[in-house]
């Protein structure tokens, strides 16, 4: 049969990103929405002569809501995990004690076809060259603080904090990230996280963010930071839904939880978060939970905001100008 280009992607996922040897067993976790995919990730494992096992589970509600224990027991006993699912697993207990044991997972939440496709076709070397330079950066700052001319102004301390450099090659040990990736990430300082940003890309669970007006305080989805914790959230029709879905999960869902810049050059807005927080010219920040980045709040969801052509200040320096990265 002749390999179709979601074949290729899932080759490159398996060979390249994954660097899976012969000899290592392969675990596909997927649910009735990523079936194709999942089944094009356990066919071509198959092909390349790995052992491999596919396990399809009724699709999350959240973002971070944990899988089924007897799949999260599962995790632990394969050299590698694939994960293309409705919902993020990301950050969950189960992907950080699969992790913690060796286990290399690769995370695919809300993968489309076409996302699997244009994503898997980017060049990973010069995206793992930039995500650990942003790394470098950011491990020796203080202080972020981020502007954009819709709105935002969002200060935070990252004292102390490491920067993680999902650069898309998890070939060591315990390596983990989406696939496809492309970003630079950590987790401000509880607490310490005090302005607003304004979401006008696209917010996770929700898609791509309209925007009928084009100034500051009028566009996108307005969200005031207080203290570490988003106090008020408003703007579009999306404001209202996630204020209803964070109240499920009480203040701790609030929680400023990362901080991240893509460092994707073939990634687009699409809807689909897994790409959109990727795209080089973004940042993104997320509420919810941040252990799987060093930080302490644990809550079962995991929400990330993707804000355009921001300014970022670096310990007061200029790290990013209007989407523009000065590295």
């Amino acid at each position: 049969m002749k390999s179709s280009k979601l074949d290729k992607a899932s080759v490159t996922a398996i060979k390249n990103c994954m660097g899976v040897k012969k000899n290592e067993k392969i675990l596909i976790i997927t649910d009735e929405n990523k079936r194709e995919i999942g089944y094009s990730l356990y066919r071509n494992a198959l092909k390349l002569g790995n052992q491999a096992l596919f396990v399809e589970m009724k699709s999350g509600k959240v973002n971070g809501e944990e899988p089924p224990k007897e799949i999260a027991n599962l995790m632990k006993i394969f050299d590698v995990v694939f994960c293309p699912t409705t919902k993020s697993l990301t950050h969950t207990k189960a992907r950080r004690e699969a992790s913690a044991n060796g286990v290399r997972v690769a995370t695919f939440p809300g993968i489309t076809n076409e996302v699997m496709i244009r994503g898997m076709n980017a060049d990973y070397e010069k995206i793992t060259e930039l995500s650990i330079k942003l790394k470098k950066i950011l491990d020796k700052g203080k202080f972020i603080r981020i502007t954009s001319k819709l709105g935002t102004d969002l200060s935070f301390s990252i004292d102390g904090r490491k920067a993680i450099a999902s650069k898309g090659l998890f070939h060591k040990k315990g390596e983990s990230g989406n696939l496809p990736t492309g970003e630079t990430f950590l987790a401000p300082v509880e607490g310490s996280a005090n302005g607003v940003f304004v979401v006008d890309g696209s917010m996770a669970g929700f898609g791509l963010i309209k925007n009928s007006k084009k100034t500051a305080g009028e566009a996108g989805l307005k969200i005031i930071v207080e203290g570490g914790y988003a106090t008020r959230i408003s703007g579009n029709v999306v404001a209202k839904k996630l204020n209803v879905l964070l109240n499920q999960f009480g203040i701790k869902a609030r929680n400023i939880a990362e901080f991240g810049i893509g460092t994707n050059d073939k990634a687009k807005l699409s809807g689909v978060l897994l790409e959109d927080e990727k795209v080089l010219g973004t940042i993104h920040i997320a509420l919810g939970n941040n252990l799987s980045m060093g930080g302490s709040i644990d809550v079962p969801i995991h929400l990330d905001g993707v804000v355009k052509n921001p300014t970022v200040f670096l310990d007061n320096k200029l790290l990013m100008e209007n989407g523009k990265l000065l590295i």
